[in-house]
């Protein structure tokens, strides 16, 4: 049994910074937010768990889905692509 709660600590982890990545979908040196974890692993997994651990698949899979993911997380998304887009237009 213990080997089997180590896998499902694992798996957690690895879909909670997936989903944190996939709400960002944003450069690599940015901080995720504990925000977009909450809000957004339950999405990630629920639709788009056969792209796990592929996260440049999984941000596409979210984006493709994003009319299926919950209120929360269609807002952290739709915050997140609101600030890039701000940010490109002021440099």
């Amino acid at each position: 049994m213990t080997r089997y709660k180590t896998i499902v600590k694992t798996t957690t982890s690895l879909l909670a910074f997936a989903a944190t990545a996939i709400a960002f979908q944003t450069s690599p040196g940015l901080a995720f937010s504990s925000e977009a974890q909450q809000m957004c692993t339950g999405d990630a997994m629920r639709l788009c768990s056969s792209e796990i651990p592929d996260i440049p698949r999984i941000r596409a899979c979210m984006v493709r889905n994003k009319a299926q993911v919950s209120p929360g997380c269609r807002a952290v998304m739709d915050r997140e692509h609101a600030a890039r887009k701000r940010e490109a237009a002021a440099q």
